[in-house]
């Protein structure tokens, strides 16, 4: 006999905030500190096989992939958005048809978008970063394998986001895991060859990294179309594309898709002034492996919290608890801080050690990197709250308040001090990293201080006739 269909889980609703707040935010944490595991295992392996070149050309990719990355999957911002306000409101039925629309909106996008716009102008988005040639040479195979081979990474992304809404983050964590094991199995094979497989390089992590996605997101199509989980696309009542909900998406998405470009423009044109700097090549190694990797131990569990306070917050704002939404937030904000703190003083403690992991031996990068975490351990804290207090304001509908904060604090505030100071004298590392450091301390500020504004607790959602 065929299982019964599983239920949406109301403990986000009721009973203590706190826990419902970790009962998303453990999974998400760790699923994410296990997605940047494998970006550990990329630099770790290139770092010792290839060389710091390596790492500065994943690095480089990375923030470049990401750009568009972030941009595409704007549409599950406002999946989330509109999954998790019927979640709160009991509304299976519209939870399902959200997701599946998201679904097809994604497969659409990375196979008439990404792959053939991202194959052709990667290399043209390497020279806007500065990269060397040396740099060049090892990153534009990795940018163009991921960017043709996307579809797997989209629908993990989906997935996370379509659970989480709806309650269950247990689900993506396993998906995770599995991601993990099988990016490992396939980076050590591919990257330094083993037995008739060539040494790939750089080119065998993006393989790996796209062969392991995609795998994964086969076997969440398939339990998605069975009905195993509590998103499921069995039994809709249509399978064509429904663009009121498609355009619903976009609506509350595009402004997420925008901050995201936002955040990562801010990153690529920080590259420019790293790639402009008198040892740009040691620079972009430090860069890529401090802040792409170490610091994505803080910024990954940061993400898990935003994500739990979005799924938290706009399930209660759904239930018509828009007070309990609010202290989801703030409890999502104080556990962001106790890890934070305590990553950040790793890197004040050992930071050569953590250096070390990715072959890091070069001293002048060495010596680089080492300062860079300094500023990186100040600046986890206001990112932290920054992530927890944008997951607040997504979650509950107003996606356009944190593009506006982004434009603020990741752009104006860091390009702008950065390129004041080159006015006056050359740019220096540390010039760079404390502009890194600012415009996170404004981010936070900022996302606070709207958030305690209030006005996300008035905004409706409405879909096919039902309103949340």
């Amino acid at each position: 006999m065929a299982s019964p269909p599983k239920q949406l889980d109301r403990s986000l609703v009721e009973g203590p905030i706190a826990n419902a707040v970790w009962h998303i935010a453990w999974p998400t944490m760790i699923q994410n500190i296990l997605a940047g595991l494998q970006g550990v295992v990329d630099h770790a392996l290139v770092g010792n096989f290839v060389g710091f070149t390596a790492n500065a050309a994943i690095g480089v990719s990375w923030q470049i992939f990401l750009v568009v990355m972030v941009f595409v999957s704007s549409l599950f911002t406002g999946m989330g958005v509109l999954a998790a306000r019927f979640a709160g409101r009991g509304d299976q039925q519209q939870v399902n048809l959200v997701v599946y629309q998201a679904f097809l909106t994604a497969m659409a996008l990375s196979v008439l978008v990404l792959a053939p716009i991202g194959y052709v102008v990667a290399p043209s988005l390497l020279t806007i970063v500065h990269a060397t040639d040396a740099v060049k040479h090892e990153a534009l195979p990795f940018l163009r394998i991921m960017f043709t081979c996307s579809f797997g990474m989209l629908v993990f992304f989906m997935l996370g986001g379509a659970m989480r809404s709806a309650g269950d983050a247990r689900t993506p964590l396993r998906m995770g895991g599995a991601i993990m094991v099988l990016n490992i199995v396939f980076n050590v094979i591919l990257i330094r060859g083993l037995g008739p497989v060539p040494a790939l390089g750089t080119a065998g992590a993006a393989t790996g990294t796209a062969l392991a996605n995609a795998l994964v997101a086969a076997y969440a199509t398939r339990q998605l179309f069975r009905g195993a989980w509590v998103v499921s696309f069995k039994g809709l009542p249509s399978y064509r594309p429904d663009f009121e909900v498609i355009r619903s998406l976009f609506r509350f998405g595009l402004p997420a898709g925008f901050q995201g470009i936002a955040m990562n423009v801010a990153g690529v044109l920080l590259l420019r002034f790293i790639g402009g700097l008198e040892r740009s090549a040691e620079a972009q190694a430090a860069w890529a492996v401090s802040y792409v990797e170490l610091f994505s131990f803080i910024t990954w569990t940061s993400l898990g919290l935003m994500g739990a306070a979005a799924s938290v917050a706009g399930q209660n704002l759904g239930a018509g608890q828009p007070d309990r939404a609010a202290r989801a937030v703030s409890v999502a904000a104080g556990i962001g801080l106790i890890v934070a703190a305590t990553i950040g003083a790793l890197f004040l403690v050992i930071p050569r050690q953590l250096l070390l992991v990715f072959g890091m031996t070069d001293p002048a990068a060495s010596a680089i990197a080492v300062q860079l975490l300094g500023y990186l351990a100040v600046s986890g804290l206001f990112i932290t709250v920054a992530l927890s207090y944008t997951g607040g304001l997504q979650g509950t509908g107003d996606t356009r308040s944190p593009l506006v904060i982004s434009i603020v604090s990741q752009i104006v505030v860091p390009l702008g001090y950065c390129s004041i100071i080159q006015l006056m004298r050359p740019l220096q590392p540390t010039d760079i990293w404390l502009a890194v450091v600012l415009g996170h301390a404004m981010r936070g500020s900022l996302s606070v201080m709207r958030f305690r504004q209030g006005k996300w607790r008035h905004i409706k959602v409405e879909l096919h006739g039902a309103r949340a």
